[in-house]
This record gives C-alpha cells, sequence and structure tokens, in this order.
C-alpha cells in the first residue's frame, strides 16, 4: 500500500512539474468487466453506507435527538445532490459519440454546485438553523456538493470504460470522510465542526486523487463552448426536474414528519428503517449500472430490442428476489443487529421495518425503470406522472402522518412509492408498442 501511495504522489508530482495534467502517458487499461463490478460495487457501496453509518455512530455518541437533527440534515443534502447532479450521468455515460466534450460537463457540473451551495444557505437561512444545526448542514451540503463535483469525473472514467477507476475514488472519497467525521466527533462532541472536517476530508481527495485521475486516463477533451453548454442544460433538465421531484416524493414522509413537529427521534427511527430498504436499491444499481452503455448499445441497435425488453423483465424479477431475500433476512436477524448497532430496541418495528422492506423494492424498480427511459430519450414524458404523484403524497401522507405518526410515514411511503411504479410500468409499455408501430410502419 505504501508503495502505491508513493508511486501516485510521484506520478503527481511529475505531472504537476510539467505543468500539464492532461498530456501524461495513461497506466491504466480498460474493458475488463469483472474488474468494472467488483470495483463499482465497492465504490457505490462505500458512497451508499456513509449516511447510515455515521448515522449509527451519531446515535452512539451525541444520542437519538441529535442523531435525529443530523439524519434530517443529510436528507436535505441528498436533495440538494440531485440539484448538483441535474441529471447528467446516464446522459453522459450514453453520450458514446461524445456530442458534448468533457469540459462541458465540467462546466456544467460546476456550475450546478455552485447553484447546490446558494440554495443551501438560503434554506437554512429560512428555516432558522443556526449554531450547531446551521453549521453541521452546510459542512454535509459542502460535502455532497464534493460528492457530485466527484461524480462527473467518475462518469468520464465509466464513459471511457474504465468504469473500475470511478468506483476506486469514489470508495477513497467515501472513506475518507466516515474516517474523519467519526475521529472529530469523538474528540470534539462537535456535529458542525465534525461536517466541516468531512467536507475538507472529502475536497482533499478529490483534488489530490479523483480530479489527477481522470485528467491521467482519459482521453485530452477539446474546449467547452456555450452552444453545447446551453443544449446540455436543456437536453438534461427534463431528468433534472423529474428526478428532483422524485426525490421529493421520495423524502415527502421526512418533509411532513418535520412539519407536524414531530420530535426528531422519529427521523431517526424513519432513517434507521430506512437503511435496509436502500440497500435493496444499492445492490440493483450495482449490477444495472455497469451495463448502462452496453443497454444504450443495444437499444441503438433495432434488432437487438427484444432483448432489451427481456433484460428489463429479468431486472425487475431480480428485483423481486432480493426484496424477498431481505425480508427474511429482517425477520431472522436484521432486527437484532439493527438494535444492537443503534443501541435501540427495534423489536417494536418489525412489522414496519418489512413494510418498508418491500417500499425499498419499489423504489429500486422505479430508479432502474426511470434509468430505461432516459436511455429511450423520454425521460420528458414521466413529468406528468411526478406531479401526479406528488399530489397523492401530500394528501396520502399528511392524513396518514397526521393519523399514525411514524407508522403512518412508513404506510404512506409504500402507498406513494407503488403508485408511482404502476405509472411508470404503464409509461414504458406504451412508449414500447408506440416505438413498435413506428418501426412496423417504416418497413
Amino acid at each position: 500500500m505504501r508503495q502505491l501511495i508513493n508511486d501516485w504522489f510521484d506520478r503527481l508530482m511529475g505531472a504537476v512539474s510539467d505543468g500539464n495534467l492532461a498530456d501524461q502517458d495513461e497506466a491504466y487499461g480498460s474493458g475488463r468487466t469483472s474488474r468494472d463490478f467488483m470495483w463499482n460495487s465497492i465504490g457505490q457501496g462505500a458512497w451508499g453506507v456513509v449516511f447510515p453509518f455515521l448515522t449509527i455512530v451519531v446515535t452512539q455518541v451525541a444520542g437519538v435527538e441529535r442523531a435525529g437533527m443530523f439524519s434530517f440534515a443529510f436528507v436535505l443534502a441528498n436533495l440538494l445532490y440531485i440539484l448538483a447532479n441535474y441529471g447528467v450521468r446516464t446522459y453522459q455515460v450514453s453520450d458514446q459519440e461524445e456530442y458534448h466534450s468533457f469540459a462541458d460537463y465540467q462546466v456544467n457540473r460546476i456550475a450546478t454546485c455552485v447553484v447546490m451551495m446558494i440554495v443551501g444557505f438560503l434554506i437554512c437561512r429560512l428555516a432558522g438553523f443556526e449554531g450547531e444545526m446551521g453549521t453541521m448542514c452546510m459542512g454535509i451540503f459542502t460535502y455532497r456538493a464534493v460528492d457530485a463535483l466527484g461524480e462527473v469525473y467518475e462518469g468520464r472514467l465509466q464513459q471511457v470504460d474504465k468504469l473500475y477507476l470511478g468506483g476506486v475514488s469514489l470508495a477513497l472519497r467515501s472513506a475518507a470522510a466516515f474516517i474523519v467525521f467519526t475521529a472529530f466527533l469523538l474528540v470534539t462532541g462537535d456535529l458542525g465542526v465534525a461536517s466541516i472536517a468531512m467536507a475538507v476530508a472529502a475536497a482533499l481527495t478529490f483534488l489530490f486523487f479523483t480530479f489527477p485521475l481522470t485528467m491521467f486516463e482519459t482521453p485530452r477533451s477539446t474546449p467547452p463552448t456555450l452552444h453545447s453548454i446551453g443544449i446540455l442544460f436543456r437536453e438534461c433538465f427534463p431528468v433534472f426536474l423529474a428526478l428532483f421531484l422524485y426525490a421529493v416524493i421520495d423524502n415527502m414522509p421526512k418533509f411532513v414528519m418535520q412539519g407536524a413537529n414531530l420530535p426528531y427521534d422519529n427521523q431517526l427511527y424513519f432513517n434507521a428503517l430506512y437503511f435496509p430498504a436502500q440497500a435493496i436499491l444499492i445492490t440493483v444499481q450495482l449490477i444495472y449500472r455497469p451495463m448502462l452503455v452496453k443497454m444504450a448499445n443495444a437499444w441503438a441497435d433495432e434488432s437487438r430490442r427484444n432483448r432489451f425488453d427481456l433484460l428489463i423483465v429479468a431486472m425487475i424479477a431480480l428485483i423481486v428476489v432480493i426484496t424477498v431475500i431481505g425480508i427474511i433476512f429482517m425477520a431472522w436477524i436484521g432486527l437484532p443487529i439493527m438494535s444492537f448497532l443503534y443501541g435501540l430496541d427495534f423489536s417494536p418495528y418489525a412489522q414496519l421495518s418489512y413494510i418498508m422492506l418491500a417500499a425499498g423494492g419499489v423504489t429500486a424498480a422505479i430508479d432502474f425503470l426511470y434509468q430505461v427511459i432516459t436511455i429511450l430519450r423520454r425521460q420528458q414524458v414521466v413529468m406528468g406522472l411526478y406531479l401526479i404523484t406528488f399530489g397523492f403524497s401530500l394528501l396520502v401522507l399528511i392524513l396518514m402522518i397526521t393519523m399514525m405518526g411514524l407508522e403512518g410515514a412508513v404506510v404512506g411511503y409504500l402507498i406513494v412509492m407503488a403508485i408511482l411504479l404502476i405509472l411508470l410500468v404503464r409509461e414504458y409499455i406504451t412508449q414500447r408498442i408506440q416505438l413498435s408501430r413506428k418501426r412496423g410502419g417504416r418497413r
């Protein structure tokens, strides 16, 4: 390990002394599916467990109430992360002809990260978050902004068939964030200080690893153009809007609980139950994300579109299997493990945990179908579906949380997600029928 670190810094310092990162010789190969899958799984897994693992640490060190505050701040940060990403990743990796240069994607991401931080600051001011809560929010927002900035560079590595390097980058940044946050919280006991330290750690990994790695290992980009950047913003806006609205829908139970002035410990319990369900989503993403480029190529070849449909059916069936396995595991030893990790008794929440896992399977199917619709370049049509679901979420969740509290939040979440899944499946089937008819009409 020490030799790898020394070799990396020798390479980095050599490039800096040359004054040019982009014209260095590539050192790592491409095109190995097993390696891509392994490191992408490690990276995505590390990224996915940062929030739940940090929540466990905060619960043990700072108590349930402050852990609930931390959970809500992270929920806001994850929502703003959607704003910073702007729905570009799938569009970027499926841009095989490189209609937009990588420089265009960089400018787009820098601009959206700046907007994210401005919006985050305004949210803190309007919500009256001050003291530890205000500092914690801005620290977590900054961490997620760095995450979003790094993601476009990792997308570039995937675009040139070096997904595994993106996985290494993501794993390193996530591990550094977790270790530094935990260390500062244990030493200072201050969530705000620990959050700022986490953001600094993420920024350093970006500056000294993610950015130079991408410059070293990908072809030199042509300069950005205002025309191309404008098209990128316009083309991805429907994707961003849909993903952002979906994130609002996905987090609506937490916002309604906050608006109903439920104690912050409800935020903790909801998120603790949600994390195992999120593991289903992460597992599914680990399976399909390495295949996005191949799926895009299969769709571009009209003779292979039946195979494309079979892949979708197989993935949905796999999601069902993974969900059932998750419920069985939770009923067996999952709840005792959660109780041990958090230092809380989760046995009274057994039924809610099963409901939440079912909702996790539904959200995984929603996420996958949305990526499919993006590959079809029909992402604009789902906006109306999200608006319909958003309306249902307000009605259902406000009613159920007011009547049933935390239990109403969990049950209402499953109902809302099921409505959205039904609408998306119907839309995909409709689009495929229409495209098949057009193809038949051309013959």
